[in-house]
């Protein structure tokens, strides 16, 4: 199962979160310590460039994409190569929003649709959809109707 997803800016700052199957008690845990592995790991990072940690039997891909952290962790059949898919997954669909690797700004800019197509990629703790174009067809938004 795909235990978190989480998107933080360079402060630390969570700008996005997806739990499945963690209890709420817990997710304060989860949050400081991914956020303590990114701040000590990821300084200098080149982009999309992807590092591994485990504990027990659960493990964690985390990356960098343009000003934005990208954390996924997992158990059980998500190890770490099925979780470099799912970062995978993610990054592109991320880039593909946003036109280039986001900035805090342009990120924020394009919340809503970021956050559409990361639910077209992970839905209820399992990965769901990793192909390109259809990430892409799904997460159209309708403009609002004139009433």
């Amino acid at each position: 199962m795909l235990l978190a997803v989480l998107f933080a800016n360079t402060d630390g700052n969570i700008l996005i979160e997806r739990f499945h199957g963690v209890p709420a008690e817990e997710r304060l845990h989860w949050r400081s310590f991914l956020v303590k592995l990114g701040a000590e790991n990821l300084r200098g990072a080149k982009n999309e460039e992807l590092f591994v940690a485990s504990h027990k039997s659960v493990y964690i891909v985390y990356t960098m994409l343009g000003d934005i952290c990208i954390y996924v962790v997992g158990k059980d059949e998500y190890d770490e190569l099925a979780l470099a898919e799912v970062i995978f997954a993610i990054t592109s669909s991320t880039k593909d929003v946003c036109g280039k690797p986001p900035t805090e700004r342009l990120f924020l800019d394009k919340y809503g649709k970021i956050c559409l197509s990361l639910d077209e990629i992970v839905w209820q703790g399992m990965l769901e959809n990793t192909e390109k174009e259809r990430i892409k067809r799904s997460i159209r938004m309708k403009p609002p109707a004139d009433v």
